[in-house]
């Protein structure tokens, strides 16, 4: 329960973790395309003041026109009066002044007028440039404070390919996503929807956005006539790693927290299950091994019993079959534990091979001649085919002797009805191959790589019904491990089994 708490917790913080990181980068993109929009609405507003104060909108030529005036310089006494009137028509109305200079020996003044009354002809000139100079400025704060934004509305109803200059766009991008400090490679487009259809208006000519997020902002929304449906997108596609990279240093810690919390739990699990497993083998053996003891144990007792109270009668007879039953059980007796003793030795690493080079065909036809009564005795048969050539091997050959016994005596145990057996051996390349084969109960596959452990018993069928330490097929398999040699089963239920040995031959 607290590892579960725990796992949630961390999730929950790397999931808001990536949150908060994703939601910053789309903040600074959106910030940046507005910045974007923005540009482009002051550039606008600039050429409509540059419009208003040529009188030309873009595109048109300016007609020429004379703006200076130099009066006419002369020697001696000046009279005479002129009139300059300037008036310039643009696209929303007209602009005028007057310029009336009166030059008299006396001297006359009156609005709008200039006389040159006791001064030098330089100093005329001088305040005649400076009315000029006054006459520039006032036109040039009449065409930018009334003027421009007539301008502008007419720039508006040009086409958005007109009023948006694809290079120009994309440096303005490029400037405004370097300032947020975002470094990705990136796709723009513009795209308008304002005939009832999406239409790409200009933008890179590989934008395909499929299912990667998508970014826009809205187009010129202060134009006169009100916001029209033209958008600028964007979408970078390697934004899915570039977020992962940038949130790894704050989630990756947590990860493997959190992934060796689970491995924990995983492993402790594992080793509770196996432990409440080698539990039930171990009890499962203990019964069986009380069992198997107590049997001749029991059979001995009795016997001596009943020498020892005389309640048979003591005829040789009597006597010599009591001492082989008391024999035999205690043969019985000795063999199981042998075999418990077998195993100890097996776990400690005590065993001590003996290895010589001899016939495995030989040892093995020794073996079916003597097995082969007990076999007949239950009305079986048991069948050998030797074929393997030139079988020499190196080993133990008294415990490959006791793993040939061992499967013939489960191949009886276990037999279903008459026990019909197979031996055979073959070559095989380099190897000698032994295979073993009755038509018992079987072994449902489940359980095929779990027979060789220590003290399993396949807990179906009958098998319950023969009694046993499950500590044989075990000793098959260790011995055959130690003889650089492999075993295998191939078994089915109610459709008998067959284990085969392989074996290295001697190289000559």
């Amino acid at each position: 329960m607290v590892l579960s708490g725990l796992i949630v917790i961390q999730t929950n913080l790397i999931k808001t973790a990536s949150e908060i990181r994703e939601e910053q980068f789309d903040r600074m993109v959106t910030n940046a395309l507005k910045g974007v929009v923005d540009q482009l609405e002051l550039d606008e507003q600039r050429l409509a003041r540059e419009s208003a104060r040529t009188g030309q909108l873009p595109g048109f030529d300016k007609s020429p026109g004379n703006y200076n005036i130099f009066p006419r310089r002369g020697s001696g006494q000046m009279s005479g009066s002129f009139r300059f009137r300037y008036s310039e028509q643009g696209i929303f109305g007209g602009f005028q002044e007057e310029l009336q200079i009166v030059i008299t020996d006396s001297t006359q003044t009156s609005s709008g007028s200039i006389s040159p009354d006791d001064e030098n002809e330089t100093t005329f000139m001088d305040r005649l440039h400076e009315f000029n100079l006054d006459l520039e400025r006032r036109r040039e704060r009449f065409l930018q404070d009334i003027n421009w934004y007539n301008y502008k509305i007419i720039l508006e109803g040009r086409s958005l390919e007109e009023r948006i200059d694809s290079t120009v766009l994309k440096q303005l991008i490029e400037n405004s996503f370097n300032e947020a400090g975002i470094e990705l490679d990136y796709k723009f487009a513009v795209r308008s929807s304002s005939q009832g259809q999406d239409r790409f208006l200009l933008g890179s000519a590989d934008y395909n956005p499929k299912r990667k997020e998508e970014y826009h902002s809205l187009l010129f929304p202060y134009d006169y006539d009100g916001k029209q449906p033209n958008y600028l997108y964007v979408y970078f596609p390697e934004r899915s790693g570039y977020l992962l990279r940038a949130t790894g240093l704050t989630i990756i810690p947590t990860i493997i927290l959190t992934g060796l919390l689970i491995a924990i739990f995983a492993y402790a699990i594992m080793v509770i299950f196996r432990q409440k497993k080698l539990s039930m083998i171990k009890n499962d053996f203990i019964n069986n091994m009380t069992h198997e003891l107590k049997t001749p144990i029991s059979t001995i007792s009795l016997a001596s019993q009943m020498l020892e109270d005389g309640s048979v009668a003591n005829t040789p007879n009597t006597i010599e079959h009591i001492s082989r039953v008391i024999s035999k059980e205690s043969k019985r007796l000795s063999f199981q534990v042998e075999k418990v003793l077998q195993m100890a030795v097996f776990n400690e690493g005590r065993l001590k091979l003996k290895f010589k080079e001899f016939d495995i065909n030989a040892t093995i036809k020794n073996v079916v001649n003597n097995f082969e009564l007990r076999v007949k005795n239950k009305n079986g048969t048991l069948k050998s085919e030797l074929n393997a050539e030139n079988a020499m091997i190196k080993g133990d050959e008294v415990h490959l002797t006791n793993v040939v016994f061992n499967l013939l005596d489960n191949a009886v145990k276990y037999s279903n009805g008459t026990p019909e057996i197979m031996v055979a051996t073959e070559s095989k390349n380099e190897h000698v191959t032994i295979s073993i084969r009755d038509n018992g109960i079987g072994i449902s596959k489940e359980h095929h790589a779990q027979i060789f452990d220590r003290f399993y018993r396949v807990p179906t069928g009958n098998v319950h019904d023969v009694k046993g330490f499950g500590l044989g097929l075990s000793y098959v398999k260790k011995i055959v491990d130690l003889h650089n040699g492999k075993i295998k089963v191939d078994s089915a239920v109610n459709k008998g089994t067959k284990f085969s040995i392989l074996l290295p031959k001697i190289n000559k």
